[in-house]
Formats: structure tokens, C-alpha cells, sequence
């Protein structure tokens, strides 16, 4: 495969592991927030599971950032 494919392919893959993400990590943060303000006293239950989300969310960010370093070394 061409240098060239291979780094066209990293620089896409890296742009949507970024992006994904992040407007996830911005729509949990957003609605753990709105369900805080409706139901205060379930705040410390719904900002753990806010934060096992988001730790998760950011796993899909790393595996891709793995995979853009295994193409790298493939250049």
C-alpha cells in the first residue's frame, strides 16, 4: 500500500476520533447536567455514571489513536 494512502488514512481516521468524542462527551456532560437540575438529590448516581461514560467514551478515542500508531509504523 502507498505511503501516501496510508497517511491520507491516518489524518481521517484521527479527525473523526477526535470529533465522535468530543460531541459526545458534550452531549453527556450536557444532559447529566440538565438531569442534576431536575432531580438534585440523584446528583452523586448520575455524576458517576456521567464519569464511567465518559471514560468509556474516551477508550474509543485511545483504540483509535493506537490503530493511527500501528499505521504510522506501516509508513
Amino acid at each position: 500500500m502507498a505511503s501516501g494512502t496510508i497517511a491520507l488514512a491516518i489524518a481521517i481516521m484521527m479527525g473523526l476520533c477526535v470529533c465522535g468524542p468530543a460531541i459526545a462527551q458534550g452531549m453527556v456532560a450536557s444532559k447529566a447536567m440538565e438531569s442534576i437540575a431536575r432531580q438534585p438529590e440523584a446528583a452523586g448516581q448520575i455524576r458517576s455514571s456521567m464519569i464511567l461514560a465518559l471514560g468509556l467514551i474516551e477508550a474509543l478515542t485511545i483504540y483509535g489513536l493506537l490503530i493511527a500508531f500501528m499505521l504510522v509504523g506501516k509508513i
